[in-house]
């Protein structure tokens, strides 16, 4: 049966429904569409899409997410590929877009990140599985959002996902909408992720400066290095995941903020 569908971009696709053959290249969404209870389905995927790691090891790799293996993509025959507008380059999806259905997120909020699950989750044929998920995600974030008020959290921080040169999430990220989800507003007020030195930070007068797990990794090391510059700032390593990924991953990220918030107090 054929089905049609409109992207989160407004491109319409028509599909073979429920899809069979998957490919999806965003992690966080690979996750969800494995949380949604689909397994044969899902055919290739990218070298970053680890979770969970007992299937990324039995899927075809596709490539990165920024750099797709057209190739290979088109040997496998895909009817539904699943991107990202961030995560993926515009002349991956275009070319991939002439042969086969492409699916695109644009998430820059907890309510997008919801709204696509519940997409998704009509998209593969899973919409109950999709709902439940929501119901777990909402109530969890709502509880959060409650619990920094109660405790009064209100700090101003940098979060850093780049080293050399230091990157941070600016304005319309999905990052910055957790920051505040959680008592955080971020002084960085460019949008999406600009260059910011240790110099330019001090300026910024943030309380607390939040270094992710991922896409740089950073350490132990780094901490020492930014508090020589900036002496009297807080400085926490948080997993990069919990506030990046925008799947059924925001399950787990509920508990992982509880603690964290603990830290705020």
């Amino acid at each position: 049966m054929q089905k049609s569908f409109i992207d989160q971009m407004g491109r319409e696709i028509s599909i073979n429904f429920p899809p069979k053959r998957i490919i999806s290249v965003v992690p966080s969404q690979t996750e969800l569409l494995f949380d949604l209870g689909l397994d044969q389905e899902i055919i290739g995927l990218t070298k970053f899409c680890i979770h969970p790691i007992e299937k990324f090891a039995a899927r075809t790799k596709v490539g990165g997410t920024k750099k797709l293996n057209i190739d290979l993509i088109k040997d496998l025959k895909p009817d539904l590929i699943i991107g990202n507008k961030e995560e993926n380059t515009q002349s991956d999806i275009e070319e991939l877009a002439i042969y086969f259905p492409v699916w695109m997120s644009d998430i820059f909020t907890l309510d997008d990140a919801m709204k696509t699950i519940g997409q998704i989750g009509a998209l593969v044929d899973r919409e109950p599985e999709a709902g439940y998920l929501n119901h777990l995600i909402s109530a969890g974030f709502n509880d959060l959002k409650i619990l920094a008020l109660q405790h009064h959290i209100d700090k101003k921080v940098a979060y850093l996902i780049w080293r050399k040169p230091y990157m941070a999430a600016g304005k319309n990220t999905f990052i910055d909408d957790t920051l505040l989800i959680n008592g955080m507003t971020n002084v960085i007020k460019q949008d999406r992720y600009p260059a910011v030195t240790l110099d330019e930070l001090k300026t910024l007068n943030c309380e607390l400066i939040l270094l992710s797990s991922e896409p740089y990794p950073f350490g132990e090391k780094h901490i020492e290095e930014i508090q020589a510059a900036i002496p009297g700032v807080k400085i926490m390593l948080v997993d990069g995941e919990m506030f990046s990924w925008y799947g059924s991953r925001l399950v787990k990220a509920v508990q992982y903020f509880f603690e964290f918030q603990k830290e705020l107090y």
